[in-house]
């Protein structure tokens, strides 16, 4: 899927986590986002995608936000 810009369109998770906190967590691991309601989550992932909803899976499985540092 590409953007009207030519780039490509980010697929982004959402669903819950086992404590139960929102998360919106693109593909690829680029971004995401610990919430505490769903309208949260997938406002944040709407803006992040660049607007594109039909790029929004909603998962029923548990997801987890993974932060990743380099040093």
């Amino acid at each position: 899927m590409k953007t009207s810009r030519g780039s490509a369109t980010r697929i982004v998770l959402v669903g819950r986590n086992r404590a139960g906190y929102w998360v919106a967590l693109e593909q690829g691991g680029s971004f995401g986002g610990l919430f505490v309601n769903r309208a949260q989550a997938l406002k944040y992932a709407l803006f992040e995608n660049g607007g594109h909803p039909e790029s929004i899976i909603e998962v029923t499985r548990e997801i987890e936000l993974e932060i990743r540092t380099s040093l």
